[in-house]
């Protein structure tokens, strides 16, 4: 993509949002069971071969899940997370699939549903996502105190805090999530940005402190809630988070630091082209992407507030443009969707908010991209934790190999011959006997 066009694109849509205050919802939480023994199951077929897109290898089935809990049982470890495929490294001379991840900042479930809707539309379509939690919203109000955010003082949080049923409610969404596979990923906690005291000012050591109570809101949420009898979370925190986003996508390197030292894997908060990712301060870089904005000379972040930002500039704008403006992202994301698929295969990052702006036109969007996108040959929707696994799995030769292609360009002599050294020369074009599926 030219300078020019990345410029324009991020002058009109300058940063990312996250949701507001979590209200509470309509209907309690129903927990699995109290100790989880036959909540989640490990998934007899779970493992899917990653040199072979589409296949996968039998394991055998489990009757119940060991369940171990972890301090105040807030969380618990119940083994190898189900429907968690293991990644396997690239067959020579084979077209690496199209990964496409759906990712969600601040994620908590409210009134609106929204959390547990697109729960439902991944297992629709064969696909996990990675839900990016704000720490706050298992924190109630009454204990706001709790929290000591870096550079600001105790209990200031700028998304509030959440309430007992909603806590209750999210962390419903957050267990069967990752019993479906999907990730829990952190979006912090108080959500700061700007030149106040934001994060963009954060030192490694205030982004560890950041970290650390992000964890600990997790670990603790029952007794923050007085809550006994539901079941925990099914997994240990400290192991299963690896991954992040930050508010407003500001203090990205001195994160990375604290993450690397913490001991997390990846990172998304930037702005990158289509192309496949590197490493940055020892974390995969996984930011999002440019892709071409339907209708506009420029290139627009595969994001729905940015979307928003560059079309209405307001969460309520004219109700007459609104079916306008959500095709108008879902084609964009489409035609990323088919640069890569048919160019250089990059891995396509797209990051969403559980919102309503312009009457929901944006979740209309991303869902009807999921549809659209998720069963198409080769192509696997997945967590950026299943993402990092696979490209940690690979032959670095291969990983440089993908790295040197262009936005949108493919081998010109086709998979087999770029990434693979023994392959023969491809027969011209038209020649005889030349063998079927060499690209």
């Amino acid at each position: 993509m030219a300078a020019t066009q990345r410029t324009a694109a991020q002058k009109t849509a300058p940063r990312q949002f996250t949701a507001p205050r979590i209200t509470a919802a309509v209907a309690a939480a129903a927990a699995c069971a109290a100790t989880l023994a036959g909540c989640g199951h490990d998934d007899p077929g779970a493992a899917r071969d990653q040199g072979a897109p589409g296949a996968r290898k039998a394991g055998p089935a489990a009757p119940h899940r060991t369940v171990r809990l972890i301090g105040d049982g807030s969380t618990a470890y119940t083994g190898r997370q189900p429907h968690l495929p293991r990644a396997e490294r690239l067959r020579p001379g084979h077209r690496p699939p199209q990964f496409v991840v759906f990712s969600w900042d601040g994620a908590g479930e409210d009134g609106q549903k929204l959390f547990s809707h697109f729960r439902k539309v991944a297992k629709e379509n064969n696909a996990t996502m990675t839900y990016f939690l704000s720490g706050v919203y298992l924190l109630p109000g009454a204990k706001k105190e709790l929290y000591d955010p870096p550079r600001h003082a105790p209990g200031r949080s700028d998304i509030g805090f959440n309430d007992a049923e909603g806590i209750r409610d999210t962390v419903e969404q957050l267990r069967g999530a990752w019993l479906e596979g999907s990730e829990i990923g952190t979006h912090f906690n108080g959500h700061f940005c700007g030149s106040d005291g934001g994060v963009g000012q954060w030192s490694v050591e205030d982004w560890k402190s950041e970290i650390r109570q992000a964890k600990s809101f997790v670990r603790t949420w029952k007794s923050h809630t007085g809550t006994k009898a539901a079941a925990p979370l099914p997994f240990d925190y400290d192991k299963e988070l690896v991954g992040a986003r930050t508010p407003c996508l500001e203090g990205q390197k001195n994160f990375m630091r604290a993450g690397h030292e913490m001991g997390f894997r990846y990172d998304t908060s930037g702005v990158n082209d289509q192309v496949w990712p590197k490493k940055k301060h020892g974390l995969w870089d996984l930011s999002m992407q440019l892709v071409p904005f339907r209708g506009h000379s420029y290139e627009q972040l595969t994001m729905d507030y940015n979307f928003m930002v560059n079309q209405s500039g307001t969460t309520q704008g004219d109700p007459d443009r609104r079916a306008y403006w959500g095709d108008q992202m879902r084609d964009s994301l489409v035609a990323g969707f088919r640069r890569a698929y048919h160019g250089n295969r990059a891995p396509l990052i797209i990051g969403n908010h559980f919102e309503s702006w312009n009457g929901g036109v944006y979740m209309r969007a991303v869902e009807q991209t999921v549809r659209k996108v998720c069963g198409k040959p080769e192509v696997r929707c997945v967590s950026f934790r299943q993402l990092a696994d696979w490209l940690d799995a690979q032959d670095p030769r291969t990983l440089e190999r993908l790295t040197g292609l262009k936005v949108g360009e493919a081998p010109k002599r086709g998979w087999r011959s770029y990434l693979d050294d023994d392959a023969p020369a491809p027969a011209p074009k038209g020649a005889p006997d030349t063998p079927a599926g060499t690209s």
